[in-house]
């Protein structure tokens, strides 16, 4: 029978039912359409956060071409991926999504390693968006006051001080993290709004600087090649006595670089900046951007029709994304001052650097606000994935301490302890990482490694032809017989991400991974492998 001739109520039954089928009760509250399930995934990718804030990172090591060439391609493959996890929750509507899918696919090993690389990316990425909100903030605020943005702020220094930044990222989170306590209807309902809120302030921020922007570039600048800072000098640090060297940096520790010195052959690689690595290093901007789009899978249980939402708001969040974001980055990039990429991709806020370079102040004040709010929205949205995350493998009993976080309010239906836990978690990583771009890059690659199990396993198991799989019976959202050859490219494509996005200037990130995989072997073999049975199932 087609959803048309069903009622809601129906609709919602047959929910429950197939969530009870997959050995879970019905506890949080069933609101959301298929557009509230789109919407939440598309204010976490949030063009205006992630290609606003990393604009210049891409900009400094590539120049224009990393916008006009590197988003689409990057856009191609993360569709591939999107599509393949589209398939999966069409399989599996469960609030564990990854984590589940990959029980159900591969046993209980891989569920694990899933949850833990899903739980760390969702902390990783939320911490990441709310550190990008401050940072704007910080810088929007001081363009609004004409102060420079480096001004001097009591306790912190400067107003470009990380702890000053994260102290605003506590500030700015206390709302997100209310709203998603006091219940799912008022998230849903700003979710909504964010999508109109991105889409609107896309068109808005194109349309000013087309029609009033004082800086048009030609087109063949889009596709201009500039380095204005070398690999080698981003990832190096001021040792003192005049001495810059690669470094490992930690919160305030600057280390000698170990990779460096293992790999001495690397210093004048990255010294000579070759384009093919410039090009895929300055890719993390687009990439960051395309993460926590499985959040539509993650609030599978709280979403009416879950097997066809879930799915469509998995894939439509990244297909809109491409086109939305495309539009933006050419926009700006187009209208960079004079043409200047130095001057652009080395002030501490790029985009408003354009914004207020081309437009009256009055107008560049309001694309300021139209992106904090989105950067904010974005923040909101993610912390409600984070926690139904958390949540899922709390219920299953995956970690130590998991019978407070699996506890759902009864009145409210929303697992607060999940949702306040996980935020402070948010605060401590970055007070850890020290640097936006490190952030960005661990949950650019937990995340998609967690993307990237269970489409293995699904491909898997459909080439040996046996175990469960997607089907267009198990899933009534289907790639059919281009599946196998989807999930290929989805496949390949995480491992050269992985790689990437763990070089300098980003190696802590690199060492971050190899220290987590470390402690996640040793509690895996000592303590998880018995305690650890997988996902409840009722009797």
């Amino acid at each position: 029978m087609s959803p048309r001739d069903r009622t809601r109520e129906e609709i919602i039954a047959q929910d429950i039912g197939d969530l009870a089928r997959l050995g879970y009760a019905q506890q949080l509250f069933r609101e959301m359409g298929g557009f509230s399930n789109f919407a939440i995934s598309f204010s976490i990718i949030s063009v205006l956060t992630g290609a606003v804030l990393l604009f210049g990172y891409g900009l400094k090591f590539a120049g224009p071409v990393v916008n006009s060439v590197g988003w689409p391609v990057v856009s191609v493959f993360t569709l591939a991926v999107a599509a393949s996890m589209a398939e999966l929750a069409s399989m599996y509507p469960t609030a564990g999504g990854l984590y589940f899918w990959a029980f159900r696919l591969g046993g209980r090993g891989w569920a694990w390693i899933t949850a833990w690389l899903n739980m760390i990316g969702q902390v990783t990425i939320t911490a990441g968006i709310n550190v990008a909100a401050a940072t704007y903030i910080i810088g929007a605020v001081t363009r609004l006051l004409g102060v420079p943005a480096d001004a001097a702020v009591p306790v912190f220094g400067t107003a470009t001080s990380w702890y000053f930044q994260l102290t605003v990222m506590a500030l700015i989170m206390v709302p997100q993290v209310l709203i998603n306590v006091f219940g799912i209807r008022l998230t849903a309902r700003l979710n909504d709004f964010s999508v109109w809120w991105h889409i609107g302030g896309v068109l808005v921020i194109a349309g000013l600087l087309t029609v009033l922007g004082t800086h048009h570039n030609d087109a063949g600048f889009l596709l201009q090649r500039v380095t204005t800072t070398t690999p080698l000098a981003a990832s190096s640090a001021d040792f003192g006595g005049g001495r810059t060297a690669p470094a490992l940096v930690i919160a305030d520790v600057k280390l000698p670089s170990p990779l460096f010195a293992l790999l001495p052959g690397l210093a004048a690689v990255y010294a000579a900046a070759p384009f093919a690595l410039v090009f895929v290093l300055g890719l993390l901007q687009a990439q960051w951007t395309y993460t926590g789009y499985d959040a539509s899978a993650h609030v599978a249980e709280e979403t009416v029709l879950a097997r066809l939402n879930s799915a469509w708001g998995v894939f439509l969040s990244v297909a809109v994304s491409a086109i939305v974001g495309y539009v933006l980055l050419l926009v700006l990039t187009w209208c960079i001052p004079n043409g200047d990429v130095a001057a652009t991709a080395n002030d501490a806020y790029p985009v408003l650097h354009i914004a207020y370079a081309n437009l009256p102040r009055f107008l560049a004040n309001v694309v300021a606000v139209v992106i904090g709010g989105a950067m904010w929205l974005c923040g909101l949205a993610s912390i409600t994935s984070m926690a139904r995350m958390w949540y899922a493998f709390a219920r299953d009993d995956g970690f130590p301490g998991a019978r407070f976080l699996k506890q759902v309010h009864a009145r409210r239906r929303t697992p607060s302890c999940a949702i306040v836990v996980t935020s402070v978690l948010t605060l401590l990583i970055t007070a850890y990482a020290a640097a936006y771009s490190v952030v960005t890059s661990i949950s650019t690659i937990t995340l998609y490694l967690a993307y990237v199990i269970p489409i293995y396993l699904n491909w898997r198991n459909r080439r040996r032809g046996r175990g469960e799989h997607t089907t267009p019976v198990t899933a009534p959202w289907t790639l059919g017989r281009a599946g196998g050859a989807v999930n290929l490219i989805a496949i390949a494509w995480v491992v050269v991400i992985t790689v990437v996005f763990a070089l300098p200037p980003n190696e802590l990130v690199l060492w971050t991974m190899v220290l987590t995989a470390a402690i996640l072997g040793m509690y895996w073999r000592w303590s998880a492998r018995r305690r650890f049975a997988g996902p409840a199932v009722l009797g």
